[in-house]
């Protein structure tokens, strides 16, 4: 059981002075020790609330909640929200500077991948020593050292060193050793990102284990759809703050309002990594106004250019992609049949599509000109665009990351024929 109960934390931001000329670059490099000493003094020193300066950052401001035994509780927001600070506060990593945490049980915690692990010593050595830091004794360890070790599927290089794993072996093998702690509380930070999809899926269903087994978890992700389908309660926080506590589809339909597009009005005029002849130039483009983009609804692109002269035709094109120019679906004015024209000035293009399509990710837009067939305007990043989860078929069924594809189908007929004749081998 966990009870939070006033928890706020703040830091001092730091801040850079700098003397350019070379007397004062080499004062500053006589005096560093001293100014350093100072600095870390006057960081720990607060004035009352109402008279703090704007160097003052509080991460978590009077936030209450209690968790259950048992309970799974979800833990949402943008970057910045204050969710890793609450964690370290509950992990015991920092004290908060006001409020109160009480933790009933022994705590298991996975914040940063490979925390706790020694990188010149091998695997097998820093599950021992992992296992140890986390309040397993060296006879618990061994028992469960084949198990862990399975789970991680890191077990061909468990004697190697674990300076030359990559960050998703640390991860892997980090979050073997804790899962296996059997602790009454486990907290996980967005470490489980690094993994692949196949070990992400297994973290969640070891998570679902402990859960079901009557221990407590905190759960802090990006990923909507693994807060929705382990999580029974889910936190909202916004700038230090709880906003929400409660029922997971309310949390994830309130964090979906409050999230913009992360391109929903990008300016253009500026850019001069374009190409050209200049008599077309775009100057804004922006995806449904500034709301959300989420996959099976409705989709409005609105692009503002500057036009030299009247053209009579001309061409508009924009991809979406999901990586450095590795298109996924493009949008193109010729191919649809659509005769375009512009006036000489300012002029507003809007495209309505009525469903995205795109599965949830986010993808890279570039967008081109072209008249007589002749580059006029373009952008290979022109912007960036955020997909978010949703139910395009309204069935209930939620579609999540893209691992099954990187576009949904149509709705589809379905039919199933009677007395269907059997299909002969050949």
């Amino acid at each position: 059981m966990i009870e939070v109960s006033g928890l706020s934390k703040r830091y001092r931001l730091g801040s850079s002075k700098r003397d350019d000329t070379l007397v004062g670059a080499a004062k500053g490099l006589l005096t560093y020790p001293l100014r350093n000493y100072r600095e870390l003094r006057q960081r720990k020193k607060f004035a009352d609330k109402g008279e703090e300066d704007d160097t003052v950052l509080w991460a978590l401001r009077e936030v209450d909640f209690t968790v259950e035994t048992g309970e799974v509780l979800g833990i949402i927001g943008h970057n910045g929200a204050g969710k890793s600070t609450l964690l370290k506060i509950l992990s015991r990593i920092t004290e908060p500077t006001e409020g109160r945490v009480v933790l009933r049980g022994r705590v298991s915690s996975l914040l940063e991948v490979g925390t706790g692990f020694h990188s010149d010593l091998s695997g097998r050595d820093n599950v021992f020593m992992n296992g140890t830091i986390l309040g397993m004794s060296r006879r618990e360890v061994r028992q469960k050292f084949d198990e862990i070790v399975a789970f991680s599927g890191v077990g061909s290089h468990i004697d190697t060193p674990v300076k030359f794993y990559s960050s998703g072996m640390k991860v892997r093998l980090a979050f073997a050793v804790a899962a296996h702690l059997d602790p009454e509380i486990l907290i996980i930070d967005e470490v489980l990102a690094v993994g692949d999809l196949a070990f992400q899926e297994k973290c969640l269903a070891k998570m679902d284990n402990v859960s079901r087994s009557g221990r407590t978890v905190l759960f802090v992700s990006h990923n909507m759809g693994a807060v929705e389908g382990l999580c029974q309660r889910c936190l909202l926080m916004e700038r230090g703050r709880k906003v929400f506590d409660g029922a997971v589809p309310e949390a994830i339909a309130r964090y979906r309002d409050s999230t913009l597009s992360r391109a929903s009005a990008v300016d253009l005029a500026d850019r001069t990594d374009r190409y050209g002849d200049g008599a077309i130039r775009f100057q804004r483009v922006s995806f449904n106004g500034g709301r959300p983009v989420v996959v099976g609804e409705p989709l409005r692109v609105e692009v503002e250019f500057l036009c030299t002269e009247a053209i009579d035709s001309w061409q508009f094109t924009l991809r979406f992609c999901r990586n450095y120019r590795e298109a996924v679906i493009m949008i193109d004015s010729k191919s649809q049949g659509v005769a375009l024209s512009a006036q000489a000035g300012l002029n507003k293009l809007t495209i309505d599509l009525p469903s995205c399509t795109l599965m949830p990710n986010r993808y890279l837009v570039e967008m081109w000109a072209n008249s007589s067939n002749a580059t006029v305007d373009g952008l290979f990043d022109a912007a960036s665009v955020t997909v978010q989860e949703g139910d395009p078929y309204g069935t209930g069924t939620m579609v999540y990351a893209p691992h099954n594809g990187l576009a949904i189908a149509p709705r589809g007929q379905w039919r199933i024929a009677k007395d269907a004749a059997p299909v002969s081998g050949t």
